[in-house]
């Protein structure tokens, strides 16, 4: 009897210490460390052991380009902005050696073109940089008075709008005088030239609208264009004043006119 309570006390006790352990563990599931930011941090500046931490992140839920270990991401440059407590991942760092500052946002093959600009060109003060936008080219044609305007560079990212590579945080329009453009090296041509041998202007567009399509020229000629108007119609002849005469012998023949003219008392008649 003793055997059988002994027992049942034992069974009572492996079951009650398995619940724990399940408990424990679904309260606590297996854990990993990764790197992240300490506070928010803005895009361009070099990493710094105070500028990182490590949380806690889900086995069950891999962060493929994520750093283990804060050492691999120390005087690394930031690309990206990123919030406090969110994980740096291997695309918001440039690659160690690269520089700092702006060169770090400029991938492999891509060149930063700045060109003047103004209140006009800049489309308000509403360029940011991260903006996206079409450039347009006018220019005198060669030995001729007339010009065109012509869409040159389509979906342009705008590097940096003056000395800011982060857009204002609310919004507000800023008239700069300069503004860097994210392009080739031959897109970098085509706008250089542009510049120097005409006007630009920036036409801003949706971030999200990545469509290129052919656009054709438009002419001083195109722009004045107006629609031919119609032929006026005839002259209508003039009245012709007299009395007509007609006679049944006359049928047929011209028609003849008499015209009365009166000279003091005397009076003849004159026809036509």
């Amino acid at each position: 009897m003793i055997a059988l309570a002994l027992a049942t006390v034992l069974a009572v006790t492996a079951t009650y210490i398995m619940y724990r352990r399940l408990r424990s563990g679904a309260a606590h599931p297996d854990v990993t460390q990764v790197v992240a930011a300490e506070h928010d941090l803005p895009a361009g500046v070099v990493l710094t052991a105070k500028d990182l931490k490590t949380v806690d992140w889900p086995v069950g839920v891999p962060l493929p380009g994520s750093f283990s270990k804060i050492e691999q991401v120390v005087d690394r440059a930031l690309i990206y902005p990123v919030g406090a407590k969110e994980p740096i991942m291997e695309r918001d760092v440039a690659v160690e050696g690269s520089g700092l500052g702006l060169s770090v946002r400029i991938p492999p093959g891509m060149r930063a073109t700045s060109v003047r600009s103004n209140e006009i060109v800049g489309v308000a003060g509403f360029l940011y940089p991260g903006s996206h936008l079409d450039v347009l080219a006018t220019v005198a044609l060669p030995g001729s008075a007339t010009a065109e305007t012509q869409t040159i560079l389509q979906d342009v990212e705008v590097l940096t709008a003056g000395e800011k590579i982060e857009p204002d945080p609310q919004g507000k329009p800023q008239t700069v005088n300069v503004v860097t453009l994210l392009l080739n090296s031959e897109d970098s041509q085509k706008l250089l030239l542009a510049s120097t041998q005409g006007t630009i202007q920036f036409v801003l567009r949706n971030s999200s609208d990545q469509a290129k399509t052919p656009v054709s020229a438009t002419s001083l000629n195109q722009l004045l264009a107006t629609p031919r108007q119609s032929q006026p119609d005839s002259p209508q002849k003039p009245a012709k004043t007299g009395k007509r005469l007609t006679s049944e012998h006359n049928q047929g023949a011209p028609e003849a006119f008499q015209l009365e003219i009166i000279r003091g008392d005397t009076r003849s008649v004159e026809k036509f």
